[in-house]
């Protein structure tokens, strides 16, 4: 999604800018979504809609919120799906320029939801209001239903947005049919079988526009989580004639498997074992409360005749319940390191919960990964979650 979640509005307030993502459909986005629609369909039951889609709306969460106010649009439009449809294209903001960002857009978000939730037997009219709705927000949600539905024909027409004079829509493209689109039902089919997406993927992969790119790059790593070897079949046969936009792209689609260390991955990249690196890690306090920074120095001093191309992420092995570990991989730095020289890396690393990963005390070690390989770890001890840190977490 352009500009990521926490994009709630353009000119947004202090409070708007720090409230839980959730709470921006609430009633004010009834209100303002609901004008937008009265202003070109008078008839619209502007009171009763916000009434009706605001009952009950602290209880729910984010995507309920939106389909909550995707139901009232369709209690409050014409039966006709097709006539709604076109009343929510004709209520659409100006479109956005080519480079512009969704700032703002968020709003029109339950009308991709309307799309999704009753449009899916009305093709045509859906995929034109997508494509509107594209050029001021997103549809990649809405799609979802269409390719699982009727894929060949979805299919067909994402291809020709691949060389639409609007990045946007090129976008859309892409990010429509992203197997596992964070946020949006992963599409089990194309998991199992990636084939349709890549001529969409080949049609893009020297697109100019960034976001575009990225779009690419993220739906080549979602491939790599099910089908690694086609993933890298494509990205030798790219590299022969790579722009370095492209070499970008293949670096950031090929993310998961530089950080699983995969052999292949990091020998395109250019990432070579072996680099008669030495490397030492320091972690300072040794011990923290959940919430608490750890300071991350890397020393890395090179023993080679020739500068070395170095991919570094560090690994944190979190403690699970019952005495288990996971593991998680996070990017520090890419760098080329000089024949005899020596670099000092400082991060930061903050333990603290987050909705997908629960914080257990005990000791936590971390290792350096350079081209795949661990070089150095240093541990450090978790402190048990005092009870009113607990209460704050679960305010």
């Amino acid at each position: 999604m352009r500009g990521g979640p926490g994009s709630i509005a353009r000119g947004a307030s202090a409070r708007e800018s720090t409230m839980k993502f959730k709470e921006y459909f609430g009633e004010q986005a009834a209100w303002a979504l609901g004008r937008q629609v009265a202003a070109v369909f008078p008839t619209f039951a502007l009171d009763d809609f916000v009434a009706d889609a605001s009952q009950g709306m602290d209880a729910l969460e984010m995507l309920d919120r939106v389909r909550a106010l995707s139901a009232g649009l369709r209690a409050r439009l014409p039966s006709h799906v097709p006539e709604a449809l076109c009343i929510l294209e004709r209520s659409l903001p100006p479109a956005l320029d080519a480079c512009s960002p969704i700032n703002g857009g968020f709003i029109q978000w339950p009308i991709g939801q309307f799309i999704a939730d009753y449009g899916i037997d009305h093709f045509e009219d859906s995929f034109r209001l997508m494509e509107a709705l594209t050029q001021r927000f997103t549809s990649e949600f809405a799609v979802r239903p269409f390719v699982l539905r009727e894929p060949l024909r979805t299919f067909a027409r994402m291809r020709t947005l691949t060389t639409h004079p609007s990045p946007h829509l090129r976008r859309f493209a892409s990010e429509g049919v992203r197997p596992r689109l964070p946020w949006g039902a992963k599409l089990h089919a194309l998991i199992a079988d990636p084939s349709p997406i890549l001529p969409i993927l080949e049609a893009l992969k020297d697109d100019p526009v960034a976001y575009v790119q990225r779009s690419v790059a993220n739906n080549l790593n979602d491939i790599t989580k099910d089908h690694p070897e086609l993933v890298l079949d494509l990205a030798a046969r790219w590299l022969r004639t790579a722009t370095p936009a492209r070499r970008w792209i293949l670096g950031h689609g090929l993310r998961t498997l530089v950080k699983a260390g995969h052999p292949r991955a990091l020998d395109l990249l250019g990432f070579q074992p072996d680099q008669k690196i030495e490397a030492s890690l320091n972690a300072a306090p040794l011990a923290l409360d959940p919430g608490e920074h750890a300071n991350l120095t890397l020393t890395l001093c090179s023993n080679a005749g020739e500068p070395a191309r170095l991919v570094v992420d560090y690994c944190v092995h979190f403690v699970r319940a019952g005495n288990k570990r996971s593991t998680k991989v996070f990017k520090w730095k890419t760098l080329v390191l000089s024949p005899g020289t020596t670099v000092v890396l400082k991060k930061t690393h903050r333990f603290a919960p987050t909705t997908t990963r629960r914080l257990y005390p005990g000791p936590h070690t971390l290792d350096i990964q350079i081209n795949g390989q661990r070089l150095a770890s240093a541990i450090i001890m978790l402190n048990p979650m005092q009870k009113s840190a607990k209460a704050s977490v679960g305010a």
